[in-house]
């Protein structure tokens, strides 16, 4: 004896699934707002709070160590005078004038420009 499969069954179990899911998506509603709480807001404002606090702090410190530093450090002393400029110019002259002594120009009588002197050409 040939059994054969009953197909009723699957069918109507398939079409009751695809009748709730129907139904299910055509009254989509909004799920019901719940109220927020209290603590939720203050653990907000807390977060924002650390936020702001440590931006502060970070904007701060950049602020302050752009500054002016301070005058009586070594270096803006050196740099506020105005001896610097002048040694550096003496400095400049020295060099020039030790570079002018050294300077000496060496004569190739080959190298010299003679009109007079024909340069032979290739031609192609």
């Amino acid at each position: 004896m040939v059994m054969l499969p009953n197909n009723t069954d699957l069918n109507i179990i398939f079409s009751k699934l695809l009748q709730e899911y129907i139904d299910k998506t055509n009254n989509l509603k909004p799920p019901p707002a719940t109220p927020t709480s209290h603590l939720e807001v203050v653990y907000i404002l807390l977060l924002l709070g650390i936020f702001g606090f440590f931006t502060l702090g970070v904007m701060l410190s950049y602020i302050r160590s752009k500054k002016l530093e301070h005058s009586h450090d070594p270096y803006n002393v050196y740099i506020a005078t105005d001896i610097w400029h002048k040694k550096d110019k003496a400095d400049l002259h020295a060099k020039v004038v030790e570079s002018y002594r050294l300077c000496c120009v060496f004569e190739n009588p080959l190298a010299v420009e003679q009109p007079t002197r024909h340069i032979p050409e290739v031609k192609l």
